[in-house]
């Protein structure tokens, strides 16, 4: 995982520094960094995770897919047979917790906070609860039954935990008024099959971020879309698997980000910030041209020396060199003059439940993408499924992913403050 996530780091910073580590999630390492390349030549196996529902049973008439969140358009539909939906995440909730919390974004989303305060309250008591009772069981066979039965009370609250993290940042996203990307598919409204009919939100997203922050996201864009960044309109066909990767690895860039922007802004506030964040952009170029790659397992490569990179859009993109359209900004240079140690502990995501949060939202929103492994050991892309989209829609896509993991970062942090759960 924290090799995954620096790779990320790394590639929209400027920064080759090579990973000791090796990424533990198998789902995001085929919706992982590998965009950076766009040419992923070995892809772990997908493990399958059922989704979630945030409604229940009853309420999914009319809807396509069981990764499609929905609520009722208003209360008297319950009596309409036409039985209107609208859509407003792609993951779904299935835990009482998670239908409890999806009840209350439906009908009083700004009651959220409250709910979730009384549930992690629930959920410490009844941790407290288990340990009281593991520390006066009695040994021998009891013993391993109760362990048992610990055991999967310890997962139907992890679970939970999930549901609660993923509901405020749905929350987050609805007190912005910015509505979530549905499931990918292409729209019965569009004659020519494009996906993206989702409405452009790209102000309110890009306010949602300190100027310093968009900076970094702009290089970001940048390095993934080159000369078409300015470019919304022009519709290009797709491996929906190679969007899916830069959704997982835009998310985790998005949580890395925030993390550090948090200390920049709190340094630059004290008057405490290191001279090297206040040098002359010119510098900052020159860093980036002094580049060499790195060779070995866990090096990554710009997405400008990839002869796959313009193949990922059929050819649509064409960065050009390295650092093209890369601007320099004090938060980037904050940021490179981390050592390789500090580097990668922003760069890793600190609880299980997050990577798993990134796993399931990537999931519901692309599909469970389909790995064949070649006798070479190389990835089988002959299957893909191709999707059109517009170079406009792609930003969005990056967009709502950098933001899903800012939102991911601040309510890990919430809720670790009251219910601790991630490790030091």
């Amino acid at each position: 995982m924290e090799a995954a996530t620096a790779s990320v780091v790394r590639s929209s910073i400027g920064m080759r520094r090579p990973s000791s580590c090796v990424a533990g999630s198998a789902l995001l390492s085929a919706y992982g960094p590998d965009f950076i390349r766009f040419g992923s030549k070995s892809v772990s196996p997908i493990k399958h995770y059922s989704s979630v529902s945030f409604s229940k049973p009853v309420h999914r008439r009319g809807c396509r897919s069981r990764r499609c969140m929905v609520v009722r358009a208003s209360s008297s539909s319950s009596s309409d047979s036409s039985g209107s939906l609208a859509p407003i995440a792609p993951l779904q909730l299935e835990s009482p917790v998670g239908q409890f919390l999806s009840q209350i974004l439906i009908s009083h989303p700004h009651l959220v906070p409250a709910a979730v305060e009384q549930q992690l309250e629930q959920l410490q008591t009844d941790r407290d609860a288990e340990k009281q009772k593991e520390e006066t069981s009695a040994s021998g066979t009891d013993l391993v039954l109760y362990r048992r039965i610990a055991e999967v009370k310890a997962n139907e609250r992890r679970k939970a935990l999930e549901e609660i993290l993923y509901a405020l940042v749905v929350q987050k996203f609805m007190d912005a008024n910015v509505s979530l990307i549905p499931s990918i598919a292409p729209s019965s409204s569009d004659a020519a099959g494009q996906v993206d009919t989702w409405p452009s939100q790209d102000e309110k997203l890009e306010q949602l971020h300190s100027p310093e922050a968009y900076e970094m996201i702009q290089n970001h864009l940048a390095l993934i879309l080159g000369n078409r960044l300015g470019d919304s309109t022009s519709v290009a066909q797709i491996s929906k698997l190679r969007v899916g990767q830069v959704y997982a690895a835009s998310v985790m860039y998005g949580y890395f980000l925030k993390r550090v922007d948090q200390r920049f802004q709190l340094e630059k506030t004290m008057k405490i910030l290191p001279n090297g964040s206040d040098e002359e952009e010119s510098s900052v170029q020159q860093v980036i041209g002094d580049m060499k790659p790195v060779g070995g397992e866990g090096s990554y490569q710009a997405v400008s020396s990839h002869t796959e990179a313009s193949a990922w859009s059929g050819g649509g993109i064409n960065p050009g060199g390295f650092g093209h359209g890369i601007k320099a900004s004090r938060l980037r240079s904050y940021v490179m003059s981390f050592d390789g140690e500090t580097l990668q502990r922003y760069a890793t995501i600190r609880s299980k439940e997050a990577v798993s949060i990134i796993e399931k939202h990537t999931e519901a929103l692309f599909g469970r993408p389909e790995i064949v492994i070649t006798p070479q050991g190389t990835v089988d892309s002959s299957n893909d499924e191709l999707i059109k989209i517009s170079f406009g829609g792609l930003k969005r896509l990056v967009l709502e992913a950098v933001t899903f993991g800012s939102f991911l970062w601040d309510v890990e942090s919430y809720v670790d403050s009251r219910y601790h759960f991630v490790l030091n």
